[in-house]
């Protein structure tokens, strides 16, 4: 499904990315951690076309990115995006911030549109919220409703970028359950994430990134119990810890 080969990324004198190279099957779902500036969250934003490589390829569902007449729209649309902080439109309802690029960019007819999202935030549990604006929302809420923009488009791949980093603790699980019920029903993910939990639960591989590198890709249950290098065997005793 998504194919990275030996990409680097720079921001002036700073190195982001060094000749990372991974692979994402079709249905995996992919853990991505490692320590703060570490590079995870540059890595999928140039995945999802947000961030331009500076060499290497990135191919996805057999296209390359940035090929000659490739729709970068349609790519993220097709790519779904998930971020820490919500990134809805505030002067929008919940409503119309499903709807607004199904209409725009897949261009469905109004009806289409608000089926589809009513749809998906009864899904979420969220319908009773339909006409409320992202402020009125709880964190919890908004992040949910960010989820189901991102499926009203039927993307055949999620990203997520520290989804749950925002929130109050109290509402992560309401959350991390809507990402580990798309996990089950198959969805290829790839989640920027510190919540092991959800990766000893769902993961099918985790990437451990350390100064712009790939350090362990490997399973789950290698990460857990017989990592490779010292570098994430000192990350996981951390993080566990806390």
């Amino acid at each position: 499904m998504i194919e990275i080969d030996k990409v680097h990324k720079s921001f002036g004198s700073f190195q982001a990315l060094k000749n990372v190279c991974a692979r994402i099957e079709r249905g995996e779902v992919v853990v991505v951690c490692g320590p703060s500036g570490s590079g995870k969250s540059t890595l999928i934003k140039c995945v999802n076309g947000l961030e331009k490589i500076d060499s290497g390829s990135i191919t996805i569902d057999g296209r390359a990115l940035g090929a000659k007449g490739m729709d970068i729209s349609l790519l993220r649309a097709q790519v779904g995006m998930v971020f820490q902080n919500f990134e809805l439109f505030p002067h929008l309802t919940i409503l119309q911030n499903l709807t607004l690029a199904q209409r725009k960019v897949l261009k469905r007819t109004e009806d289409e549109s608000v089926a589809k999202a009513e749809k998906l935030l009864d899904r979420v549990g969220l319908q009773p919220q339909t006409h409320k604006y992202p402020a009125q929302l709880s964190g919890g809420q908004q992040q949910r409703v960010a989820i189901a923009r991102a499926l009203a488009m039927d993307p055949i791949a999620m990203l997520f970028d520290e989804p749950t980093s925002a929130l109050d603790p109290e509402m992560i699980q309401e959350v991390l359950e809507v990402m580990v019920t798309l996990a089950k029903e198959g969805m290829t993910m790839v989640c920027v994430t510190h919540e092991m939990g959800f990766a000893r639960q769902v993961a099918d591989r985790v990437i451990f990134m350390d100064e712009g590198c790939i350090i362990e890709d490997c399973t789950k249950d290698d990460f857990f119990s017989t990592v490779r290098s010292d570098r994430s065997q000192q990350f996981l005793s951390k993080i566990l810890a806390h």
